[in-house]
């Protein structure tokens, strides 16, 4: 037996325990000891049941992404579930927390499956670009029909036990999993029940099979948000060959789909985003073994757009919020939004329909800054402006307790500054939310020159829990995403002025995958915020200028970029806008020019790039994959392309260097010029990636 897996004896019933935390996933010695313990169990005369469990927290909770892109060891999964099938004694598996991925398609291989009601199962593989790969696509639309088996497998989403078991999939819910399973083993022993082996019951497939178009639809509604992915695709045509091929041929085509999602650019970048998430939550400069604060209570100053959305996504964490306002106005018109977007979220079945009452119940709005004495951390979300930020961190210093972490959700201000605005700079840091807050998973955790280690681990920790994915970096004037983005917005603002229309740009950028251009996006944000920043700086653009003199502040106002139907965010090209960019141009003696795509697209991309590389140079962002996990979970950048910098690694470092270059001289833009990395790692033929390597 494998020193990971044990098996013993209870009477009549075999008890086969897999014990590799954390998760017990499937590595090779997981998979070896449950084959030998299988098969050793089917050849004692004595054994009458075989319970397949885990000790922990959790079933098997999916492959080991260690062995990701290892040459595979024996036995496989397949061989694995075989076993478990061909036995001629019932096998049980016994789930406890979550069986997800390879651990279900596992569980599916057992004759009958039992799990306490918290438990969870689904097959998340899509989110990896890849399928289940063992057996997976056939065997679920067998146990719980094809439709429901289609959305799970698509969608990637986990469901209950108790809706796995009125689906067919669990046969029975035990209060207690190990006294549970050996009686449900029992009992099956006594009943002389005949072994289910779902590869032979065909039975939940009759109705799809006279009528496809219940399938069909089910895929359909399923791949509606998979925009621009292979997986999901790839996935439905798998469960669609349960309906038309023999099992094991399907099981044959399943694989061969497997094995090209596998070597796609699609799954190697969801596979690289995975990583680099969980390489994010490592924090460089971090003594080992600090621990963030005790965060017992949160204050939120300012209930708008931003301080609103921060306040509900801890509610929605479960966790009770203090949200502070300068009037009993602003903070009852803060709360009415709020609930409102509970409301309709809930009236579109997007949460239970308590679930508003609940979560604004653990909000508690409250007039005047000194409410803040109690709070183990406060998160600032005021105006945009220097000046107003430096008043709150004054106060805060005067009315928060010894030890708060004080964080700002400033999009570009410098922090230092900030900080010095009270008396304990240690405790002070950014946590910049995107919007919609409530929506939007990242959140930069923006590290001080003071700022203490422990409150640094705090903000991760703390962003964690409310479902964020935390990217730790540094101050500098838009720190990491909106620094790039910057470099981006001032390649777009000059297409307009050289012979581009709104509408070209964005389209650019929505083909590629993103979800929207910036012209759309800054018609999204209100075109008067970046016109007050204009004129705050004393900068001017003459046709953005003129499109906020006129009126036009985006989608709130109507018009913008592009004009909006009544009701609709559909953002329409406008030939008030064309002529009023003809007329600008004309008026400063401009000549306009066709623009092809590609122009644009390098324009707009690679300068971002060589931002990042920058960025890099400055040690702002610690590795390169932090700056795709940013675009990846604030900016919309399409998962499947992995990421900027990821996506440069694999355009290559020397054509984006040469293009630059080209684009610098054609411009009269030194800016563009590629960056001493950048150069550096294009001469060397290089990647970024390489930097991570050491």
């Amino acid at each position: 037996m494998s020193q990971v897996v044990k098996m013993e004896r209870h009477g009549e019933v075999a008890i086969v325990t897999v014990d590799s935390p954390p998760v017990n996933a499937l590595s090779a010695a997981v998979r070896k000891g449950i084959f030998d313990g299988v098969k050793s169990a089917a050849a004692d005369p004595d054994v009458k049941a075989i319970v397949v469990t885990c000790a922990g927290r959790t079933f098997i909770a999916g492959a080991d992404i260690t062995e990701f892109g290892k040459p595979p060891q024996q036995p496989g999964l397949h061989e694995v579930i075989d076993e478990i099938e061909k036995c001629p004694k019932p096998v049980i598996a016994a789930i406890h927390g979550t069986a997800l991925g390879g651990g279900f398609e596992l569980a599916l291989g057992c004759h009958y499956r039992v799990a306490t009601k918290e438990a969870k199962v689904g097959l998340p593989e899509v989110k990896l670009g890849l399928l289940p790969g063992a057996g997976g696509t056939q065997r679920l639309p067998r146990a719980v029909g094809p439709e429901m088996a289609v959305k799970m497998i698509v969608t990637g989403d986990f469901i209950g036990a108790p809706e796995a078991a009125k689906a067919g999939a669990i046969d029975e819910i035990v209060d207690n999993l190990a006294s549970g399973a050996e009686a449900f083993a029992k009992k099956i022993v006594a009943e002389k029940k005949p072994l289910r082996k779902l590869r032979d019951d065909d039975s939940k497939l009759a109705a799809a099979k006279a009528d496809r178009s219940i399938f069909t639809n089910a895929a359909a509604a399923a791949n509606k948000k998979g925009r621009g992915l292979e997986a999901p695709v790839t996935a439905a045509e798998a469960v669609s060959h349960s309906l038309d091929q023999p099992f094991e041929q399907a099981l044959k085509t399943e694989r061969e789909l497997f094995t090209k999602l596998m070597n796609g650019e699609q799954s190697k970048a969801q596979r690289y985003a995975f990583f680099a998430e969980r390489e994010a939550a490592k924090v460089a400069g971090v003594p080992e073994g600090t621990k963030g604060r005790d965060v017992k209570s949160v204050a939120i100053i300012g209930a708008g757009t931003m301080g609103g959305g921060i306040a509900m996504s801890f509610a929605n964490a479960g966790i009770p919020v203090t949200l502070i306002e300068t009037g009993d106005e602003q903070l009852k018109r803060g709360l009415g939004i709020m609930q409102k977007n509970y409301d309709a979220t809930a009236a579109r079945g997007g949460i239970p329909a308590d679930a508003p009452a609940k979560r604004m119940g653990l909000i508690k709005g409250v007039v005047g800054i000194e409410n803040v004495k109690d709070a183990d951390l406060i998160i600032e979300a005021v105006f945009e402006t220097m000046a107003i930020k430096k008043e709150v961190f004054g106060k805060l210093d005067q009315y928060a307790k010894k030890g708060a972490v004080l964080a700002t959700n400033t999009s570009y201000l410098n922090i230092n500054e900030i900080a010095k605005m009270t008396q304990r700079p240690q405790d002070v840091l950014g946590m910049h939310f995107f919007s919609p807050a409530n929506v939007m998973k990242l959140c930069e955790i923006v590290r001080g020159e003071k700022t203490a280690p422990d409150a640094l681990v705090t903000a991760v920790n703390v962003a964690k829990k409310i479902a964020k994915v935390p990217v730790v970096v540094g101050v500098c004037d838009g720190f990491v995403g909106n620094r790039m983005l910057a470099a981006r917005g001032k390649q777009a603002e000059k297409f307009l002025f050289e012979g581009a229309l709104p509408q070209q740009v964005d389209a650019v950028l929505t083909k590629f995958g993103m979800p929207m251009g910036p012209f759309a996006m800054g018609d999204l944000a209100g075109l008067d915020i970046g016109w007050r920043s204009r004129k705050d700086r004393g900068i001017k653009s003459e046709i953005a200028d003129a499109i906020c003199e006129a009126g036009r502040f985006g989608q709130k106002t109507g018009k913008g970029y592009y004009k909006y139907e009544q009701g609709s965010r559909a953002p329409l090209p406008d030939p008030e806008i064309e002529k009023l960019i003809e007329e600008t141009t004309t008026k400063m003696g401009l000549k306009r020019r066709q623009m092809s795509d590609d122009e644009i697209f390098e324009r707009l991309m690679y300068p971002m790039i060589n931002e990042g590389a920058r960025i890099l140079e400055e040690k702002i962002a610690q590795r390169p994959s932090d700056i795709d996990v940013v675009w990846l979970y604030g900016y919309g950048w399409p998962i499947y392309r992995g990421g900027p910098m990821f996506y440069a690694d694999s355009v290559g470092l020397k054509k984006i260097a040469e293009r630059l270059s080209f684009y610098a001289k054609q411009t009269n833009d030194p800016s563009l010029e590629p960056t001493p990395l950048l150069k550096k790692l294009a001469d060397e033929g290089k990647t970024f990636a390489s930097l991570a390597k050491g």
